[in-house]
């Protein structure tokens, strides 16, 4: 399942933003990310076409299975990674950031190594 870095940012988002509010509108991710409403919009339609979300008549925007199971591997190795780097003495803002960028681009092996040795020593 492989999509692009932007759309896990989308799905993303809209998770924490549901764990957070409960409901998502298009607004909220506009707010939250900081894009233009147009931007949102395009890649709300996209998410939709390609089966990762759905939208109600009044705008509440739901994960699908598909965009839940990759916003939530996604949202983990997040957690994960900015756990890791405030355990070495990055400050919160630094390794939320840092961490959002890295979550893109750890292969699932070096990922799945590093929960194994974070569980073991340092939770």
């Amino acid at each position: 399942m492989q999509i692009h870095e932007s759309a896990e940012d989308y799905l993303e988002t809209i998770l924490m933003l549901q764990e957070r509010n409960g409901n998502v509108r298009s607004i909220d991710i506009v707010n939250e990310m900081n894009f233009s409403k147009p931007s949102i919009s395009i890649a709300m339609k996209k998410l939709r076409e390609n089966g990762y979300i759905e939208m109600d008549n009044n705008g509440y925007i739901t994960l699908l299975t598909r965009g839940r199971e990759i916003a939530e591997r996604i949202y983990a190795r997040h957690r994960l990674l900015q756990k890791v780097l405030m355990a070495i003495g990055v400050d919160p803002e630094t390794a939320e950031d840092e961490g959002c960028k890295i979550e893109h681009c750890i292969n699932e092996d070096t990922y799945e190594k590093l929960l194994r040795y974070y569980e073991a020593h340092m939770k």
